[in-house]
């Protein structure tokens, strides 16, 4: 299927982008291909096969959930670009 400019330019108003003179033979080359690759694909014989959202069986692999110690203080604050006794100090965030 062989789009034409103002299929183009009526598919770029809808997406809402501004497109070059430039842009609109090659988004139409582009546009065109894609399509003509959906034309091969609806040929395929899909009968019998049932409609699927994902093709792959999805599984979650999940860490075992574990108790690790924590960083002691001063490992913690050792980094610290400034540190305030045992606190981190930063820049207040909203000032009075």
């Amino acid at each position: 299927m062989k789009l034409n400019r103002e299929e183009v330019l009526h598919i770029a108003r809808l997406a809402r982008v501004g497109i070059t003179e430039e842009e609109i033979d090659k988004f139409s080359r582009q546009l065109s291909d894609i399509l003509e690759n959906f034309e091969v694909l609806s040929q395929v014989d899909t009968d019998g096969i049932p409609p699927t959202a994902q093709p792959n069986m999805l599984h979650t692999i999940i860490k075992e959930d574990r108790a690790n110690p924590s960083l002691g203080r001063e490992q913690a604050l050792a980094n610290a670009p400034a540190r305030e006794g045992e606190f981190f100090k930063i820049r207040p965030v909203l000032e009075k």
